[in-house]
């Protein structure tokens, strides 16, 4: 081990990656000293720029699979790859027209929500603190499975470049993402994702244009792919030939539902400046995923090209890695394999940070310590950031584990559980508690049932179910609720309800939050 660790190249990459993390380190310290409160260690005192919101949305999102589970999937499955691309960029569009500008103004007339829980608690009047404990039940176990994913990432990461055992990799790692968001709260995240962002998209097209340019140019380098196998090439057929069937296909686009339940993509919603920013924001963060989609399957395909040894199973989610090593002098792959961990480390610490808040702000305060002041609920902040990061190292301690299908399990547990609550809760006015609380159990239930089925049931994916079993859940249950004839209008039946907006009371030195006329 230590031989290849102290080899010259190594040791370059190694660097690289000192500099990487001591300047994502100074990023944390900077955040700490303008965090003040826990509503800037929760949501940055919702001053995000469209900017920054966009591109922290965006990589937060993508995590290290991006770099290292869409290449793997697209070198061993080519270009039906195109499907699940094509959902995700479908699914960022919607979720930033759609949910970004009401979710930002609904959750800070609702109470100033700063956090998903709090938000559906204050949204239907929730005195008993089940709609709550509920949500924030499922945002745990699925951020738990989802972290732990970033966790394997790390871990392939740090062992196929420096050696390190399994075990070691996985806990430096953990130990480098735990430092600074326990620190720097959502301020250090939203910001180091930045920086995350724009060394993930250059890493993904450097890759490609490197593969391709040696190979004549796009053309004659897929040319030689398909020569390889042609059964890369059919968008509706599988590596070996076989029909992917409509099925296989929807599973794939389907992963784009899972947009609007994400909340560590919502929290970005809610913590931007303005809501007049957000059609900025969709622009950058629409193109942002773009390229980096692009890059990713284009990567995975040049492996193909590139390496004369297939990779096999668990091995193929490295065939970014290979690349970097094989094309790059060490500086440039050194910069190069820090945006893997720059992928993994802007996910993780959104996950943890997510939470963290959910844990101290849905449980602690409102179950525990409801007078507990800003300085104790930022140390148990801080101190859930631990836990939960231990907790994940325990997840993540299998190496054979694939990092797609663990982000697979967690994107459609929030999916289902948290997307048409959240779709709902902003457009229809007859919706109730009761309603978003079987929506939820509904939608997370479903997922994790579903999974448990070997191959699960006629191989579609558990958000598909999930979805769509939550929507009727909170369909039925809000019909039936007699409380869903209590609000504004709701004996005209109405189907769609304006943004909430201030209205001025007396004298205008104070103002109510209301939840506007329906249309």
């Amino acid at each position: 081990m230590w031989n290849e660790i102290l080899q010259p190249d190594t040791w370059v990459i190694t660097l690289t990656f000192v500099a990487y993390l001591a300047l994502v380190l100074v990023i944390g310290w900077y955040a700490f000293r303008r965090t003040a409160n826990l509503s800037d260690f929760i949501l940055g005192g919702r001053r995000l720029g469209s900017g920054t919101a966009a591109l922290s949305a965006g990589a937060s999102d993508m995590s290290g699979w991006l770099l290292l589970g869409l290449p793997g999937f697209a070198y061993a499955a080519g270009l039906q790859s195109l499907w699940l691309a094509g959902g995700l960029l479908l699914g960022t569009w919607l979720n930033w027209l759609l949910v970004a500008k009401r979710l930002r103004g609904f959750s800070e007339e609702y109470g100033n929500a700063l956090t998903l829980p709090e938000f559906l608690a204050n949204r239907f009047g929730d005195k008993s603190g089940w709609l709550r404990g509920v949500s924030a039940f499922f945002i745990l176990l699925f951020f738990l499975i989802y972290t732990g994913s970033g966790l394997v990432a790390g871990g392939k990461l740090f062992e196929s470049v420096f050696g390190l055992p399994y075990l070691w990799a996985v806990a430096v790692g953990a130990a480098t993402i735990l430092l600074y968001t326990a620190v720097g709260g959502f301020l250090a995240v939203s910001w180091t994702d930045v920086l995350q962002g724009l060394l993930m998209a250059a890493a993904l097209v450097a890759v490609p244009l490197m593969t391709f340019g040696d190979a004549g140019g796009l053309g004659p380098g897929l040319a030689r792919i398909e020569a390889v196998n042609p059964h890369l090439f059919g968008i509706s057929t599988a590596a070996d030939g076989s029909a992917l069937g409509l099925v296989g296909i929807l599973s794939l686009v389907a992963w784009g539902l899972g947009y609007f339940g994400q909340p560590h993509i919502l929290a970005r919603f809610q913590a931007i400046g303005s809501v007049a920013a957000v059609g900025r924001a969709r622009l950058i963060a629409v193109a942002w995923v773009t390229v980096t989609l692009a890059g990713a399957i284009l990567a995975g395909l040049s492996g193909i090209l590139v390496l004369d040894a297939p990779l096999v199973g668990d091995e193929r989610e490295k065939v970014f890695i290979e690349l970097v090593n094989l094309l790059f002098h060490p500086v440039v792959a050194g910069i190069c394999l820090a945006a893997i961990l720059a992928a993994i480390m802007s996910t993780a610490d959104s996950q943890l940070l997510v939470s963290s808040s959910v844990f101290t702000e849905d449980l602690y305060r409102t179950l525990w310590r409801r007078r507990a002041e800003s300085g104790e609920l930022m140390a148990m902040g801080r101190g859930s950031v631990v836990v939960l990061t231990g907790l994940a190292f325990i997840m993540a301690l299998d190496p054979e584990t694939l990092i797609l299908e663990l982000v697979g399990y967690a994107w459609a547990g929030f999916g289902a559980a948290f997307g048409p609550v959240v779709l709902l809760s902003l457009y229809w006015p007859r919706m109730t508690r009761r309603g978003a609380l079987a929506g939820i159990i509904t939608g997370g239930v479903t997922v994790v049932v579903w999974k448990q089925m070997e191959g699960g049931v006629f191989g579609v994916y558990e958000i598909v179910p999930g979805f769509l079993f939550s929507l009727a859940a909170i369909w039925v249950a809000s019909v039936t609720d007699s409380a869903s004839r209590a609000g504004p209008g709701a004996s005209r039946d109405p189907w769609f309800i304006r943004p909430p907006h201030r209205e001025r009371v007396g004298d205008g030195s104070k103002v109510k939050a209301t939840t506007g006329e329906p249309r």
